[in-house]
């Protein structure tokens, strides 16, 4: 009963929150200066008969609450209007470049999931030692790395003077694509990796210097066992209270890296929708991001018990 509760609250929230992004997202549009019947218009200099046709044509001649009700019906049918750049459905334009974004994101996350818990992992169990000074070093230095340097060094180094990995594009089929975004996803994975690393250090630490850690080694089990067991399963749920931040961030560093390599994905699309006042392309991007972050959160809460059995016993008690 309990736990029903629990996922009919998370639920709830769940729904009000992308309510409120929704109003945030669409309203936004509103304080941005420019108008999109100019770009629309190309320059030229119209009718008002033809400004009126242009603004009925778009709905941009309704009220903004008007526009927002008929704005929120389209998506909730997976419709988000029609791209003033391409003259096209969002939803067709946005489909075409997600797959490649999501395989970015993909391989960014697993790249960050092996090196940041590793290295996290190594910064812990040598804490106070070379090991840990050299990682917390190495993380310091790759934290103030930004992406679109990070990129530029790559290009020059692994493209230009070793010509191991292409400089530009996505590639064609699953294997090409995978090897034109190693560049991209390492990249993108670099400032997240340093993240996950510091917050995995700062957890295994923790836990390292709690009673229940001393007893079991006392007790003569492994260090691995113990590491294992008591270690980093305890640690892992602060771990995974980043993984929201993580997804989102990813979705939007990704516009940053596209650039660099010249990838056409969402990321990509959405500066140049945000500088050409694309406002149904740029509306739809940032609202799935958005969509993005609070559902890996609202699962992530609804697992903690699972994660963290401590969650649960404290909530059966109360």
């Amino acid at each position: 009963m309990i736990a029903v509760r629990r996922v009919a609250g998370k639920l709830g929230g769940l729904l009000l929150t992308l309510f409120l992004a929704s109003l945030l997202v669409f309203f936004s549009r509103f304080l941005v200066p420019g108008d999109p019947v100019n770009f629309l218009l190309r320059g030229r200099k119209p009718s008002p008969e033809a400004i009126a046709e242009v603004k009925e044509m778009y709905g941009l001649d309704l009220p903004p609450w008007q526009q927002y009700l008929t704005w929120l019906s389209g998506v909730l049918h997976g419709d988000f209007g029609r791209s003033l750049q391409y003259r096209q459905d969002v939803s067709t334009v946005i489909g075409e470049r997600l797959p490649v974004t999501l395989m970015l994101v993909v391989m960014a996350g697993l790249a960050i999931a092996v090196a940041g818990l590793g290295f996290g992992a190594i910064a812990a169990l040598y804490r106070g030692r070379a090991g840990d000074r050299l990682v917390l070093i190495a993380l310091t230095i790759l934290g103030a790395i930004p992406s679109f340097v990070g990129s530029i060094v790559l290009i020059a180094v692994f493209s230009v003077q070793l010509g191991w990995f292409p400089s530009f594009g996505s590639g064609e089929g699953v294997l090409d694509t995978v090897y034109h975004l190693v560049l991209p996803a390492t990249a993108l994975a670099i400032v997240f990796t340093v993240l996950v690393a510091k917050v995995t250090r700062s957890a295994m630490v923790e836990q390292l210097d709690r009673e229940h850690v001393e007893v079991a080694t006392s007790r003569g089990l492994r260090r691995g066992a113990v590491v294992r067991r008591h270690v980093f399963r305890n640690a892992l749920w602060p771990i995974l209270t980043v993984s929201g931040i993580l997804v989102a961030g990813l979705l939007v560093a990704s516009s940053i890296v596209e650039s660099a390599f010249g990838i056409a994905g969402i990321g990509s699309l959405l500066v140049q929708s945000v500088d050409r006042l694309d406002f149904p392309v740029v509306q739809a991007i940032v609202l799935l991001i958005v969509t993005a972050f609070v559902l890996v959160n609202a699962v992530i809460d609804v697992l903690e018990p699972w994660i963290d059995p401590r969650t649960a016993a404290g909530a059966g008690a109360r």
